[in-house]
């Protein structure tokens, strides 16, 4: 099978060629040989540290399954599902001002990501959602593509998907700047802290197998977080409002998602199917199966 239009429609080094020949390939077959043992749709969480290549990973299985097996594959990301900023805006004065910032959980519309998965478990036509980073806000349900016809494989990533709930012990002390100046009580990151150990794990528990591409460290996703910017302010078009991200900024919106990240390179490795160990370039250096 020829890669070649996939490594150059997402921007990859020609290396990725090999990358995917040694790693991913048999990480699709495995996935394949699921399905048609299970004989219904097979729902695969991917989980990734911002920047850790959790998309293009999902579109390459996708791509690789629909050539080599004619398997029908729905990709989605947990961002699909983010709140429109005037109900962050609405949630951030009930609850706390930091939620205006989308991304943990708690700023997501898990209803609607419910609705979601289940029209696509029991083969209901259904339009995905898709959110516009670029105006931080859903894009037009005109915009969504429907799905009106069986799938075969769902793939679901995010940078929170997996991630088991914190004991309220952990809460206590700020991780970062950003709690210990904007939410010295506590009140935001046990809000979301809530809302992760509800209704996100009700939508977890519906994966048949697990992903993980883990990162080295936290440490490694500022600068993962600012070349996915780049790329997402070269593709503007220019005259388009946006609210694409200086580094600076950067560095300031990350600090939102330290505690989970931390969170999920200590617990998630032995609960997934599968581990893929990357270093600081983001090359695998080891591949595990977790212990589920």
């Amino acid at each position: 099978m020829d890669i070649a239009p996939f490594i150059a429609q997402h921007q990859l080094p020609d290396n990725y060629a090999d990358v995917a020949q040694n790693w991913f390939n048999p990480l699709a077959e495995e996935i394949a040989m699921l399905q048609h043992s299970a004989g219904m749709p097979v729902f695969v969480g991917v989980n990734g540290s911002q920047g850790s290549g959790k998309s293009t990973l999902c579109d390459y299985i996708a791509f690789y399954l629909q050539n080599t097996q004619s398997l029908n594959v729905v990709v989605l990301s947990v961002d699909d599902f983010y709140l429109s900023r005037e109900e962050r805006f609405k949630l951030s004065e009930k609850v706390h001002p930091l939620l205006t910032t989308r991304g943990v959980p708690g700023t997501h519309d898990t209803q609607l990501a419910q609705s979601t998965l289940w029209a696509l478990k029991n083969n209901q036509k259904v339009a995905l959602p898709r959110f516009d980073k670029a105006s931080d806000d859903p894009k037009p349900e005109s915009d969504w593509p429907v799905i009106n016809k069986p799938v075969d494989i769902v793939l679901i990533e995010g940078w929170c998907w997996g991630v088991p709930a914190q004991t309220e012990d952990a809460l206590v002390e700020p991780v970062n700047t950003l709690e210990r100046r904007e939410d010295p009580q506590g009140i935001w990151r046990r809000f979301v802290n809530t809302q992760l150990a509800g209704t996100y794990q009700q939508l977890f528990e519906q994966m048949d197998y697990w992903v993980m591409l883990k990162a080295p460290s936290f440490e490694h996703v500022y600068q993962w977080r600012c070349e996915q910017e780049h790329k997402l302010a070269a593709r503007q078009k220019p005259g388009v409002p946006s609210n694409i991200m200086s580094d600076e900024q950067i560095a300031r919106f990350i600090q939102h998602y330290q505690r989970l990240t931390e969170h999920a390179l200590s617990t998630l490795p032995g609960q997934c199917d599968k581990v893929f160990e990357l270093d600081g370039e983001r090359k695998i250096t080891n591949v595990l199966k977790g212990n589920r």
